[in-house]
């Protein structure tokens, strides 16, 4: 089987997106979730109290940057990567023909 029919097909490039998934966001969840257990544990020492803003900065970015990728996955922004690439060239194109019709360049 060729190569681009290998790239083309969906449940190869879903199942590979997947891996990819989990092969990134697994071990950087467990490093989170460490990190968060550890500062619980501090948080319940006297001395350990500086730790309730870290949790409370960790939930919050975290919460929003998951908030961000779901809200940005649904509306569509990972289907056409491509589009805004060529959008900004035609309308690159269309402001500097819009540019030559007002101000035409000076003759010499």
């Amino acid at each position: 089987m060729p190569a681009t029919a290998i790239a083309r097909s969906p449940w190869r490039r879903r199942l590979f997106t997947w891996l990819a998934v989990a092969f990134f966001l697994v071990p950087a969840g467990a490093g989170f979730l460490n990190k968060f257990r550890e500062f619980l544990l501090l948080a319940g020492d006297e001395e350990g109290s500086f730790t309730i803003m870290p949790i409370l900065n960790y939930l919050l970015s975290s919460l929003g940057f998951c908030a961000l990728l779901f809200w940005a996955a649904v509306h569509g922004m990972f289907t056409d990567v491509e589009k805004p690439k060529y959008s900004m060239l035609d309308t690159e194109r269309f402001l500097d023909e819009l540019a030559e019709e007002h101000h035409p360049p000076l003759a010499r």
